[in-house]
């Protein structure tokens, strides 16, 4: 094995692991782009993206879980199983780069009204979003987004920033939501037969640095302006979009 190679992805897994820790989403964005830039197959990479986001999700939710929106996360997780299905049939019939132009538009517009748009507006949207049945097409297109390109994240961050959820509840619900999605995108991955044992070499070398990226994310996060943290997360939903055109491109 290529040791030069291994440390690449170990990076590109440090920093995603590191974005995730510290905001509660975007590991798939940073990681899945440097992952592409390296000769390891394309379902290799889906899959070691899906268990280092378990990883994380899973280590991360025993400090976090007191502040859950429990209602939520049961209508989001519950939705989301329904997704899963009609992700592993994208795959088969959608091309990705379409899909990436419909969710890079979305988010940087989404990111350019809610930093620009109306107050009244936005504090309109947050009430209606109070009854939680809104949470269940979020959670339909997180199971589906998240099955066929680990892009499970963003149906629910969309979702938590327009219910304007806390920042440790927005946090800690996300890494919930996303331990309980992410079992399941993972054992779909290993049914399609995305494991090898190169996807092993790989997590399990990339495991300290997983751990190093949650201790200094959450070193990070605890030092972020809570006033501050949602225009913090909607400069991230840009930045996300234009990442995700440029992966259409």
């Amino acid at each position: 094995m290529d040791i030069s190679i291994l440390l690449l992805i170990i990076g590109a897994v440090f920093l995603g692991s590191l974005m995730r820790s510290t905001f509660g989403f975007g590991d798939s964005v940073v990681s899945m782009p440097l992952l592409a830039l390296l000769p390891i197959p394309f379902s290799t990479a889906v899959s070691l993206v899906g268990l280092v986001g378990c990883t994380v999700a899973l280590i991360s939710i025993f400090s976090g879980w007191k502040n859950l929106d429990r209602a939520v996360l049961l209508k989001l997780s519950l939705s989301t199983l329904l997704g899963i299905p009609f992700g592993l049939l994208l795959v088969r019939f959608a091309e990705k780069r379409w899909i990436s132009l419909i969710l890079g538009i979305l988010l940087i517009l989404y990111s350019i009204y809610s930093i620009f748009g109306s107050k009244r507006r936005q504090k309109s949207i947050e009430k209606r979003f109070k009854n939680t049945k809104y949470g269940i097409p979020f959670g339909f297109f997180s199971g589906m987004l998240g099955s066929a390109y680990n892009m499970n994240g963003i149906p629910i961050v969309l979702y938590g920033t327009m219910s304007n959820w806390p920042p440790r509840t927005f946090k800690d619900t996300l890494q919930s939501h996303f331990l309980f999605s992410s079992i399941f995108i993972v054992l779909s991955h290993f049914l399609s037969g995305f494991w090898t044992k190169e996807l092993g070499t790989y997590f399990l070398s990339s495991i300290p640095a997983v751990i190093a990226a949650i201790l200094l994310g959450n070193y990070i996060y605890a030092r972020i302006n809570v006033n501050k943290f949602k225009q913090y997360v909607l400069f991230f939903i840009f930045l996300l979009g234009v990442f995700t055109l440029i992966d259409f491109l």
